[in-house]
């Protein structure tokens, strides 16, 4: 009998992204959503078209473009795929994980643990990172997870609205579609996989997937994780 988490699994990683074998090492970031100096993103009026909602618009200055591609809910587990383009001209390197922030409705910098890899989150996605190369038009993919997941109903559960995502510490940030709220509970953690290189021959999404239909509603209150 398969069990309701790895049922889940198999679903996230099928609808997330073909070939991908992503990452761990797990390591924490304390603190990291909400890094001083990591400005809130901008209102989307003041932002203008970004990666994920003007896939084709000019490239930044960076060279790269990074969007979502879509969501999965299952049972209290979330996963977000992002995707990097390397739009620019040169060929562009990467070696770790992106860098996460999540900010609340009012864009203040919510104060979590960023995961890298999701071996506290869930089982499958903690595989290490390497060096990945990008030719001018590539893409590198990677996952974001967490649960929503309330053990204690006397702490405020945590519902961010806005992420930006970074390709690697120190470099520009940008806003990315989270594809509805990233709804911790209060587990106070978000995981997220290494940078891996896309398969060529997949297609190139011309907008985010929407996420499928869950294959039980998940609950704002779920049952203790005994692997958490």
């Amino acid at each position: 009998m398969i069990s309701r988490d790895t049922a889940a699994q198999r679903r996230i990683t099928a609808t997330v992204a073909m070939a991908l074998v992503l990452a761990g090492c797990t390591r924490d970031h304390r603190g990291q959503s909400g890094d001083p100096s990591q400005p809130p993103p901008a209102s989307r009026a003041e932002a203008g078209p970004t990666a994920s909602t003007e896939p084709t618009g000019e490239c930044p200055p960076t060279g790269v473009r990074i969007r979502a591609t879509g969501g999965d809910a299952a049972s209290g587990l979330r996963a977000l795929g992002i995707e990097l383009v390397n739009c620019g001209e040169h060929p562009y390197q990467l070696n770790g994980y992106p860098v996460l922030h999540v900010f609340d409705e009012e864009r203040e910098p919510i104060m979590l643990r960023v995961v890298n890899g999701a071996k506290e989150i869930t089982s499958g996605f903690d595989q290490p990172p390497r060096r990945v190369t990008l030719a001018a038009g590539e893409r590198a993919t990677a996952v974001v997870l967490w649960r929503n997941l309330v053990t204690d109903s006397t702490v405020v559960a945590t519902n961010g609205e806005f992420l930006t995502v970074a390709p690697a510490a120190g470099q520009p940030a940008e806003e990315v579609d989270p594809d509805g709220p990233i709804d911790l509970g209060n587990t106070g953690r978000i995981g997220v996989s290494a940078w891996k290189k896309a398969d060529p021959s997949t297609p190139v999404p011309t907008r985010p997937a929407p996420p499928p239909a869950p294959s039980a509603a998940p609950s704002s209150v779920s049952p203790p994780d005994s692997r958490l």
